[in-house]
């Protein structure tokens, strides 16, 4: 084969080989701005998703009643999320391990979302005797244990004046063998609240986070007899605020919650305790 036909048989292979690599400039450039019309609709899509999810969360909350009735449209599955993501946001500075030390398991709570009455005080009472089974028996609400300061019952709320309300509210329970006692800082003197509890007969306990874990550590209030903690989730103030809005309660609220020798005793048939949000 002659020089001549050698490069004349070459020059075919030379031209192929630049355009099976490279691909067009107009090729490029298209699936750039595909993919810029995509992140930009998605973008779009999320915006619109939040802007969503608040307008539902603003028609859940009554200011008139003071309510969050999205509470008690949440099962089991719903609170555990719910009260995770709000320990996940005022823990900005825990790790996942300590979060993961913080998460209150699904069995911990009570599906209350079959309670189809506004979650107000007047229906409180009501709504304590129709949670209140052990075994499918009736719990007597009005007992109490002959062990001083060993309720059975401990509602949770964020505030002395709240705390007042919901005694009120549930002293169609209490007898001269079974107090139902209110146990906030700004009632009571911590040492006074210390006697009082240490030599008391108490059913149902109503108090704020802080002085309930107070009245533990100092030996005064026991978790001994304990079947249910109420929490007072629908709850909200004027800036449509509620116990699990506010850093100042929701972290001594999840500190009380996850208390060694109350945690592990959740969703369990044999002295356990069972968490309701009402």
């Amino acid at each position: 084969m002659s020089d001549t036909e050698n490069s004349s048989a070459g020059v075919p292979l030379l031209q192929e080989l630049p355009s099976s690599r490279s691909p067009s400039p107009t090729r490029s450039n298209k699936r750039k701005r595909d993919a810029a019309s995509e992140l930009a609709v998605d973008k779009t899509i999320k915006r619109k998703k939040k802007r969503k999810t608040r307008a539902i969360e603003d028609d859940d909350l009554d200011v008139q009643l003071g309510l969050n009735n999205a509470i008690g449209r949440m099962d089991g599955q719903l609170l555990a999320d719910y009260v995770a993501q709000r320990t996940k946001r005022f823990g900005g500075d825990l790790s996942l391990v300590e979060l993961e030390d913080r998460h209150i398991p699904e069995k911990a709570f009570i599906d209350t979302s079959s309670w189809a009455k506004p979650r107000k005080l007047s229906s409180l009472a009501e709504f304590l005797e129709h949670y209140s089974t052990i075994s499918g028996q009736a719990k007597n609400l009005s007992s109490s244990s002959k062990l001083k300061g060993a309720p059975h019952t401990i509602v949770v709320t964020g505030a002395g004046l709240r705390a007042a309300d919901l005694t009120r509210a549930l002293r169609t329970f209490q007898t001269k063998d079974a107090t139902v006692a209110k146990l906030f800082a700004k009632h009571i003197k911590l040492k006074d609240a210390l006697q009082f509890v240490k030599s008391t007969r108490i059913g149902i306990a109503v108090g704020t986070p802080t002085r309930l874990t107070d009245l533990l550590d100092n030996g005064a209030l026991s978790l001994e007899k304990l079947e249910r903690i109420v929490v007072d989730g629908s709850h909200i103030d004027q800036k449509k605020r509620g116990i699990l809005d506010m850093k100042e309660t929701q972290i001594p609220l999840m500190q009380f919650l996850n208390r060694k020798g109350l945690k592990d005793r959740y969703g369990i048939t044999l002295h356990g305790v069972n968490l309701l949000f009402y």
